[in-house]
């Protein structure tokens, strides 16, 4: 008999914050290749794994996250047995210590004791991978371990995943501390905040958070576990991105261009599944120029783009050029007008200001909704 766990998809913890796009939704409602939201890549996994009961803590600006999810029929989630619940909390301010992972599974855990199956999945909603989570599940259970976190080696520690947490590993896998990534080594374990545990035991690291910090994250009671339980780590293999700062957000995207990177990560026995929206094929005119992009619906192209993304209902005008950019949905661009390296929110209608080019390592950004 195959073993059965319920999903919690995480949100991001307090410290983590991405200029700009934060401001407006949060990282798991942030648009991706155009196309997907941040969190249909671990909704998409628990669904191909066979999940059917999936749980999203949310816990500041929901409503983007909730119109996106809608009834879940669009995950393929079971439509008689299985449901994707969201996990509210009352103490909804963006930045305040006590909105933490915690606070939800607590003001929500009626609906967690509730759960039949005996094994809980939790996985973040910043981080974009895929990971069979029936064959992490089914390793867990034979290894007899109390935790199994997934990890990711990188060798890029000291530039990025610094708000990510790092793991030391003994000889055999098991770990022996979880900590921040404070950028002192190249090579890491990057703690992808994705944990399988007994249900069980999910619920007493909830009620045991209370008696050490109302401020502590399930991923501090973990860490601070590490000596009193047998916590190890699986090695996950692929692409991987955690979406922490803008960086990182316009680093991820960028990566997925590169084809032979897309076309390993898309496959077709995989499906990434997200909310359809239906729009005319986009207009090319006399003169547009496309390379190495990745283009929406809806859109109008009068200029040239190169190595971007372009959002549904985008207007590039003519002379325009849009280079290294991500552009999100209903911007535009007139003419003239000359985009590099930057990420440009949503509505935004860029006509006066004819240059919006960033020379650093940093992209430039647009706010939503403005006028330049």
């Amino acid at each position: 008999m195959a073993n059965k766990a319920f999903g919690v998809i995480n949100s991001a913890a307090n410290y983590i914050r991405v200029e700009g796009l934060h401001d407006y939704r949060p990282i798991g409602a942030f648009s991706f290749l155009g196309r997907f939201r941040v969190i249909d890549f671990p909704i998409s996994n628990m669904s191909n794994s066979g999940f059917d009961r999936i749980q999203v803590c949310l816990n500041s600006r929901p409503r983007s996250i909730v119109e996106h999810i809608g009834s879940g029929r669009h995950y393929n989630i079971n439509s008689k047995r299985g449901a994707i619940q969201m996990f509210f909390t009352q103490n909804n301010g963006a930045s305040s210590i006590y909105n933490t992972d915690i606070n939800a599974y607590i003001e929500n855990m009626e609906q967690i004791e509730r759960m039949h199956q005996d094994y809980v999945v939790v996985a973040p909603s910043y981080m974009i991978y895929k990971q069979d989570y029936q064959a992490l599940l089914d390793e867990h259970v034979a290894s007899g371990t109390d935790i199994t976190l997934l990890y990711h080696k990188v060798d890029q520690a000291k530039e990025y995943y610094r708000a990510c947490n790092i793991v030391t590993l003994n000889k055999q896998k098991g770990i022996e501390s979880i900590e921040r990534n404070m950028g002192t080594a190249k090579e890491r374990n990057i703690s992808m905040d994705t944990y399988v545990m007994k249900k069980e035991i999910f619920i007493d690291l909830i009620k045991k958070s209370r008696k050490e910090s109302s401020a502590y994250s399930l991923a501090d009671m973990i860490a601070l576990s590490c000596k009193d339980l047998d916590i190890r780590g699986f090695q996950h293999r692929g692409f991987f991105a955690a979406i922490t700062s803008l960086d990182d957000y316009y680093r991820a995207n960028m990566e997925l261009l590169d084809y032979g990177t897309a076309m390993e990560f898309f496959r077709p026995e995989w499906p990434i599944y997200t909310r359809t929206t239906d729009a005319c094929p986009t207009q090319y005119f006399h003169g547009a120029k496309v390379t190495n992009s990745m283009i929406c619906n809806a859109s109008l192209i009068e200029g040239t783009v190169e190595n971007s993304i372009i959002g549904r209902n985008v207007h590039i005008g003519k002379n325009a050029v849009v280079r290294n950019s991500i552009v999100l949905a209903y911007n535009n661009i007139a003419d003239g007008v000359h985009i590099e390296n930057a990420v440009i929110d949503k509505w935004a209608d860029i006509r006066n200001v004819k240059r919006v080019v960033s020379d650093s390592v940093t992209p430039a950004y647009v706010k939503r909704n403005d006028i330049l």
